[in-house]
């Protein structure tokens, strides 16, 4: 059964990508996971919140220990005061890379403009073998643009592809006003992939503590339903490569993304519950579903449920949503 696959021009033994999590805080947790079997590995989100923060308290300890005797200061790190949150990670990243044979990805969280394109540097110097833009922005400002949205997306990738020579994929939110087109643009001004979808924190509310409390759960396979049908939408029409992630519980969610057209199927909900092993679960299953269906190869699978584009397409999708309704209240009813 032939798995190889390619994404961003990467080759890969197969399209199952660990997603960026917990898993991969050590060296450990990424050899697990290769070990596993998959076929590329996303490094755990760099925030450069956290490390705003953390130079902050490295700088206040740096402050007290001046006043002190100059004995305590064997109590700091020698380095107390430089930004240790960039070095951790790309001395892991580095290691990482150079401890297993599938491809490292890098994952970064900026906030500031001139922070993207310096921090991936350091990546790829480390030894990415591509960078993952997670763009986190959630404008709750009502007097931001949705343009201005979008152009903020466009411009920390290009200040990122200036920067590097590495393949660059951006992780996208769901909730633009035109999800095809901005993918369009992305794809234009050099995107060379493009990653469905990004899951905002939902916090919930405590009505007894009346306390508003953050919580990141884990995703279900329903919710693999969104970004399934922009990768098939987005097939085709696009040169940056498609990565999937969101839902992928088991080998038939994986199976449905591939279906759909996509090149790369990520999870990390599933390993996270089940424990990195888990990711040879899927292959299996994969290999078990192409062995049934008579398919010797995953180029065979992908992209066979994909839209077919045309003039009609969006004809064709409204006659499924008025059939998806008409069925519904059939089910219900019994008539229409």
């Amino acid at each position: 059964m032939e798995l190889s696959t390619r994404y961003m021009g990467l080759a890969l033994a197969n399209p199952l990508v660990a997603a960026a999590s917990p898993l991969s805080h050590t060296v450990d947790g990424v050899r697990r996971l290769a070990a596993a079997g998959v076929g590329a590995v996303v490094l755990y989100s760099l925030f450069e919140e956290q490390l705003i923060r953390e130079a902050e308290r490295n700088t206040r300890l740096a402050d007290q220990g001046s006043h002190s005797y100059a004995e305590s200061l064997s109590y700091f790190p020698d380095a107390a005061g430089e930004d240790q949150g960039p070095r951790r990670y790309l001395s892991l990243l580095e290691r990482a890379a150079g401890s297993v044979e599938v491809p490292m990805i890098g994952s970064l969280n900026g906030i500031t403009p001139g922070s993207w394109a310096g921090y991936a540097r350091s990546m790829e110097n480390a030894g990415a073998a591509a960078i993952e833009l997670n763009i986190y922005s959630l404008p709750g400002d009502p007097h931001i643009s949705g343009r201005d949205v979008e152009q903020r997306h466009l411009d920390i990738l290009a200040r990122v592809k200036d920067a590097v020579t590495v393949p660059v994929a951006v992780k996208l939110s769901p909730y633009f006003s035109s999800t095809g087109e901005m993918a369009s643009r992305l794809d234009d001004a050099g995107a060379d992939g493009l990653v469905l979808f990004n899951r905002f924190l939902q916090p919930d509310i405590d009505s007894e503590t009346l306390t508003v409390v953050p919580a990141a759960t884990l995703s279900t396979a329903e919710e693999s339903r969104l970004p399934r049908t922009w990768i098939a939408l987005l097939r085709g029409r696009l040169r940056a490569s498609l990565a999937a992630t969101t839902g992928v519980e088991s080998a038939t969610d994986l199976v449905k993304y591939l279906l759909a057209g996509a090149d790369v199927v990520m999870t990390a909900s599933a390993l996270l519950r089940h424990g990195p092993d888990h990711a040879g679960v899927l292959l299996d299953g994969l290999c078990e579903w192409m062995g049934r269906k008579g398919f010797d190869s995953v180029d065979e699978v992908r992209g066979l449920l994909a839209a077919t584009g045309g003039a009609d397409d969006t004809a064709r999708q409204r006659g499924g949503y008025v059939s998806a309704l008409h069925e519904a209240n059939t089910a219900t009813h019994g008539s229409w």
